[in-house]
């Protein structure tokens, strides 16, 4: 969403909201297309032509959405931006955690998904589902650090469009982040 000026996304937010059909459909693309340039970035270890685990991540994320009428239920292009994020994080934990249950015994083929994961735990060296636990201890105990990592470690914003997000100064994002990945970095030791 850097792409689109703020106060375009908010005014086709509150098109979309009143039910204008067009921005609602112009708002959806802006979103989808943060997405999959998102889901790209997890996968950008992949060969160049290698787009499929990122689409097939957009497209079930995109289904979340619309299932949960998340344009309907947020209130700022803020909220939006979250919610969009937390349901690609949720696809990628729930194919985790299904992924998990055939290591028990419970057989499921491999998916798409399953790459997306792969690269991102052998990128990162570590468990998405950990990353996941120890990320919902951050939001809990420390709202606005789980913020600034969200958006400038699974958006891959810059400090500069995470300050427009959060509608806070550059030095904060910094300080936050710096802050933020330490508690996380903290977190992932103790889960060791």
């Amino acid at each position: 969403m850097p792409n689109t000026p703020a106060s375009d996304l908010s005014k086709l937010l509150v098109e979309a909201k009143s039910g204008e059909r067009s921005a609602r459909e112009a708002l959806f693309g802006e979103l989808a297309g943060h997405l999959l340039r998102h889901a790209t970035l997890l996968m950008q270890n992949e060969r160049p032509d290698h787009t499929l685990q990122a689409t097939a991540l957009v497209n079930e994320a995109c289904v979340r959405i619309l299932k949960a009428d998340v344009i309907d239920s947020v209130e700022n292009k803020r909220q939006l931006f979250f919610a969009a994020i937390r349901a690609m994080q949720q696809v990628l934990v729930d194919h985790a955690r299904a992924r998990n249950s055939i290591k028990r015994g419970r057989g499921m083929s491999s998916r798409s998904l399953d790459v997306v994961l792969a690269n991102f735990e052998a990128k990162h060296e570590l468990s998405f589902l950990d990353l996941d636990a120890a990320l919902e201890k951050l939001r809990q105990e420390h709202p606005r650090l789980h913020e600034t990592i969200t958006l400038r470690f699974f958006a891959g914003l810059t400090i500069a469009s995470t300050a427009e997000v959060l509608s806070c100064s550059e030095s904060r994002v910094e300080a936050d982040w710096r802050l933020a990945r330490a508690k996380l970095l903290g977190q992932m030791s103790d889960r060791q």
